[in-house]
């Protein structure tokens, strides 16, 4: 992928407290997770390294939930209650994002196709 497939989209919690931008290509699927939390909150996401992920907002905005093996900080916004991301490591230790499809900014989610992972198994 070269510089010029990437875009960057905004992205932000309902009432607009957290913001931040993601550089990626547009995306060829979303993921549904049917783990716990993700579920719940209907998430559908996609992931990025770190490095493409910038935090507009302070991260005063942020609270931090964690469960199970607490290796994944689930954000969500102080006021509204929104998440529009997580932050990890992949297996290599590499910093990852799991990005809210559903809170960017110009993307259209309903022209993904939907790829289902069986996260309640893991």
């Amino acid at each position: 992928m070269s510089e010029t497939d990437l875009v960057t989209y905004r992205g932000s919690c309902h009432c607009g407290a957290v913001t931040y931008e993601v550089s990626m290509a547009l995306p060829s699927q979303a993921h549904a997770c049917n783990c716990s939390i993700c579920s719940r909150a209907g998430w559908l996401l996609t992931f990025v390294g770190g490095d493409a992920f910038r935090l507009l907002s302070s991260e005063d905005a942020l609270s931090d939930y964690q469960f199970h093996n607490k290796r994944i900080h689930h954000y969500f916004c102080r006021n509204c209650g929104i998440r529009s991301f997580s932050r990890g490591t992949n297996r290599d230790g590499s910093p990852s994002v799991a990005v809210n499809l559903r809170c960017l900014q110009g993307l259209d989610v309903t022209k993904l196709p939907v790829h289902f992972f069986d996260g309640a198994s893991l």
